[in-house]
């Protein structure tokens, strides 16, 4: 540790109002750069910190060392024959390197390094002062925030999220003359905009937080949270009632306030008519209002604001909201009413207009793929026929809301609105939820569908998607997947872990690309399903191993299970649950490995016990008995079983390979007990590829 003094340091990048979402990006990006940063300068502090607000990102670093640490290296050189002559003087090779180290050369020392003699040189260099490295070390910092879109402005050639507009930077009292975007750094920051806009002079870094009080602004976001929750809650109180508070929308509308002011405003009740979907996305999604219910979930015709302006001013603001949220809401219902005005089958023909991909039609051709791949789902998983004809109608009319009024308006309620419409057209309950759910599940962590219906169709939905995409040639290459493929097939996997039924993704994506008939002529099926099957196999594998199963064991079980998820699933839970047992499958993989190599399966498993020894025996009589046994195991999907019974022919085949030369002169011999071991491996293949464990 330096035993210079240690100040406060603080480094303000003020800006036009920065978006909420890249702004939370920005504080972890500069957080982790900056430690990074000042590690690689070997300036050691106690504690370093991001805030941000809408208008400032703000460094703050306590105790940061006065100068960097001293570091002491030791560097080699030459060779030492060629660093000095026979009569040991330096030679211009010792000299040039020695002054390229600003060593004296009499300073250079002979080791032995790497099996030859060389000299070194030990470098001392002093730390720097802190004041003469964080100029440049800031400017780098602000330069280096990634942001998902940048731009510039007036003359200058800086890139930033939004205009910079003043820096502060400050380093205990004294001012880092930080050059960035055309400016330079002082002591002023700007409070809040239209409360307090400053400027404000700061005195010292460690006056910073007063500085901002004074200019009405809470730089901490966790600070403006809890305050806004706080608020919230009182008054929804006061109306007795509880908050609707989606966290993405409360995320984002942390970061969008300097001096956040919580208020209530209402709406027509005559709005009330329309789902509370429609009303809830008008509110949440597009003006970041938080809707009221009542205790019992019914929705209010109230909501909750939160603003940025004059408290004293509240009345007001609030006014203006819900002159805002009545013209949204007024459209919103005229939609609703409009739109139910279509029977929801009627605007099938509409869907002929829009283009699902242009070398795989219209979203009218993936209707009547998905209506023909969800009945055939059906027969696979063995579904009730009122399950089949609920799935194959709401597969034909899934998309169908997609050129209704309201999904128009808010693309995030298809599905949603598909739902209301269909029972309006007097649609069986179990269509209309079948098509609410066949977008599920829609992200990570999502809920499957829960209805039979739902399942078939959100997998019909997914697997034509992946059947046509792959077959054009259109996988996702890197971080690209313009279609979702690897969300569509975490879906379908997702269904089918859920469900636990068997199934088999090869026979599904046959018939996917059934479906496609002539316009796929000249495709190779076989190709393409083999890489769909592959790909979700790939995402199968990663879910497989975020529900805490051993890479190892997860190769296994797929090189066997691959194609039916659920099997998978059920095997690799067994084989985890039995290798954390006290017998050790490792050491059975290391028998079955050897025996999995010196097979040659093209010789048959029909071994002749006439011509075996006592050990082969042994051998042909335990398989015998575990074959019969592991059958049985196999068709109740009792996997733990089929463990233990392979489990039991570790003595008999240490035994064989003890006793018994495989490999014997004997072609008869050999090939007898060729087909033994065959025999063994193809039981212990049935289940997984043992060899695959680690050891």
């Amino acid at each position: 540790m330096a035993d210079a003094p240690a100040r406060t340091l603080v480094f303000e990048i003020g800006t036009e109002e920065i978006p909420s979402v890249p702004l939370y990006a920005a504080v972890t990006d500069l957080r982790s750069d900056a430690e990074h940063a000042l590690k690689e300068a070997r300036l050691l502090y106690a504690d370093l910190t991001v805030q941000a607000s809408p208008r400032r990102i703000a460094l703050t670093v306590t105790e940061l060392a006065e100068r960097a640490e001293d570091v002491r290296s030791r560097v080699r050189g030459p060779a030492a024959k060629a660093a000095f002559d026979a009569h040991g003087r330096p030679t211009r090779a010792a000299e040039g390197f020695a002054r390229s180290r600003g060593v004296d050369v009499a300073s250079l020392v002979v080791e032995s390094s790497d099996g030859g003699e060389y000299v070194f040189a030990v470098v001392e260099e002093a730390g720097r002062p802190a004041a003469e490295l964080l100029p440049d070390l800031l400017a780098r910092l602000a330069e280096d925030i990634d942001w998902p879109r940048s731009m510039r402005w007036g003359s200058g050639e800086t890139r930033f999220s939004r205009p910079v507009r003043w820096l502060l930077a400050l380093y205990g009292a004294d001012v880092v003359p930080v050059r960035f975007a055309g400016l330079t750094a002082g002591r002023l920051t700007w409070g809040h905009r239209f409360l307090a806009a400053g400027p404000h002079e700061v005195a010292s870094a460690e006056e910073y937080p007063l500085a901002l009080d004074r200019g009405l602004v809470v730089v901490d976001a966790e600070s403006r949270a809890r305050g806004i929750e706080a608020a919230m809650a009182a008054a929804a109180a006061a109306e007795g009632a509880e908050a609707v508070v989606p966290e993405t929308t409360f995320a984002e509308v942390v970061n969008l306030v300097e001096s956040p002011t919580v208020a209530v405003g209402r709406f027509d009740e005559e709005f009330l008519v329309v789902p509370r979907e429609v009303l809830e996305t008008a509110m949440e999604s597009h003006q970041r209002y938080f809707p009221l219910q009542d205790g019992g979930g019914r929705l209010l015709n109230a909501f909750v604001v939160v603003h940025n302006g004059d408290p004293e001013r509240t009345e007001g603001i609030v006014r203006g909201h819900e002159r805002v949220i009545r013209a949204r809401l007024a459209d919103a219902a005229f939609f609703y009413t409009e739109d139910l005005k279509i029977p929801l089958a009627d605007r099938l023909r509409r869907l002929e207009e829009i283009v699902f991909q242009e070398r795989l039609g219209t979203m009218a051709d993936k209707a009547r793929r998905v209506e023909r791949l969800a009945g055939a789902l059906a027969e696979m998983l063995d579904a009730t026929p009122e399950a089949r004809a609920y799935a194959m109608r709401a597969g034909w009319l899934a998309k169908a809301d997609l050129v209704s009024g309201v999904v128009v308006e808010f693309p995030s309620l298809q599905g949603v609105m598909g739902r209301y419409y269909a029972l309006a057209a007097g649609e069986d309950q179990g269509v209309a939820e079948a098509i609410l759910e066949h977008y599920r599940p829609r992200f990570a962590g999502d809920e499957p569908p829960a209805s039979t219906p739902g399942k078939l169709v959100s997998m019909a939905d997914k697997l034509d998607t992946l059947a046509g995409i792959f077959a054009i040639g259109l996988q996702p290459t890197g971080s690209a997947d313009p279609y979702g493929l690897r969300r569509a097939a975490i879906g379908v996997l997702s269904i089918l872990l859920a469900t636990g039924a068997r199934f088999s993704l090869a026979r599904a994506v046959d018939e996917a690309l059934g479906g496609y008939g002539e316009t796929l002529a000249g495709v190779q099926v076989p190709s393409v399903r083999e890489e769909v099957v592959a790909f979700v196999a790939a995402r199968l594998e990663g879910m497989l191993r975020e529900r805490g199963h051993a890479y190892d064991t997860v190769d296994a079980v797929l090189a066997v299970a691959g194609d039916d998820p659920a099997d998978a699933e059920e095997r690799a839970a067994a084989l985890t649950s039995f290798r954390s047992g006290e017998t050790a499958i490792e050491d059975l993989s290391v028998a079955y490995t050897r025996a999995r190599n010196l097979s040659d399966p093209g010789l048959g498993v029909q071994a002749d016990p006439q011509m075996m020894g006592a050990e082969e025996l042994a051998l042909f009589d335990a398989l015998a008995a575990a074959e019969e046994r592991a059958t049985a195991a196999f068709a109740g999907r009792d996997y733990a079983g089929v463990l233990g019974v392979l489990a039991e022919l570790r003595g008999p085949i240490d035994a064989f390979f003890d006793a018994v030369l495989v490999m014997d002169p004997d072609e008869t011999l050999r090939v007898n007990r060729l087909r033994l071991l065959n025999r063994f491996v193809a039981l212990f293949s049935r289940f997984a590829d043992i060899s695959k464990l680690a050891g």
